[in-house]
């Protein structure tokens, strides 16, 4: 039997919070005009003496507005905790930081690109078309997030993907949410395996009910995509942890605290 690479530890960063009045933008049909909150998070991994950011979280900008900012869809972002005073706390430099990847290019993902000025990107080629082609605001990209990125190394990749080649963190080609999501499946040696399934669902009932928010790009690509993470988590005996389930997210220790 192969064994695979484990990584060495995960941090989990508050990547800020996202409020709408109508939780049905999630769900159509269902929590119509219930107002929701969401969590954002932000994953920083080490690996074979590398630092890697899934995801960057909300803007650290919007930390100044204690009421938070609509920034996309009608969501409001409101940040409590900057990524970079986390990353004080855990005694790690953004320019330390050697590669990014991300679910995709919405504001609570790519918010704080800009931090990681030394690092290489890997980025799925139907995201990174749907970034840099015309229209990004129509899909609830913020270009002026990501527009210093092609100054950094950028990796294009087309699929799945083994970052290391070692079985440690692969990347998911999971879209449908955005034309190039993708989602991440790590190996802890601890924990175990771990799906970071970024928006593939926004919450585990989504998941589990198969609900595809009104503003997602391709439903029938969101609904495969949610079915091959549940397929990958089974196979692999992996845990699935959604980014914007609050309940779930209060269950997992957060920055400064270490998860192996």
């Amino acid at each position: 039997m192969h064994e695979h690479a484990t990584v060495e530890k995960i941090c989990i960063l508050d990547g800020g919070i996202a409020r709408v009045e109508d939780g049905s933008i999630y769900s159509p049909g269902v929590n119509v005009d219930v107002p929701m909150t969401l969590s954002c998070n932000a994953y920083l991994i080490r690996h074979r003496n590398k630092w890697l950011m899934w995801d960057t979280g909300t803007p650290d900008r919007i930390y100044a507005e204690p009421g938070g900012v609509i920034m996309a869809h009608g969501i409001r972002g409101i940040v409590t905790r900057t990524i970079a005073s986390q990353f004080d706390a855990i005694g790690v430099s953004p320019d330390d930081v050697d590669i990014i990847l991300f679910s995709h290019a919405h504001y609570d993902h790519v918010g704080n690109a800009k931090l990681f000025r030394n690092a290489r990107w890997i980025v799925q080629r139907a995201e990174h078309d749907a970034m840099f082609g015309p229209h990004p605001e129509a899909r609830g990209y913020l270009p002026e997030l990501y527009d210093t990125m092609r100054q950094n190394d950028i990796e294009i990749v087309e699929g799945d993907c083994d970052v290391f080649d070692d079985g440690a963190i692969r990347l998911l080609h999971t879209p449908g949410h955005t034309p190039g999501h993708g989602s991440l499946l790590i190996r802890l040696p601890q924990t175990g395996p771990v799906i970071l399934s970024g928006d593939v669902a926004h919450s585990c009932c989504n998941l589990k009910h198969r609900r595809v928010p009104q503003f997602n790009a391709a439903l029938h690509a969101s609904l495969e995509s949610m079915r091959r993470i549940e397929e990958i988590a089974a196979k692999e005996g992996a845990r699935i942890w959604i980014n914007h389930d609050i309940a779930q997210s209060a269950t997992l220790p957060r920055a400064p605290a270490w998860i192996v």
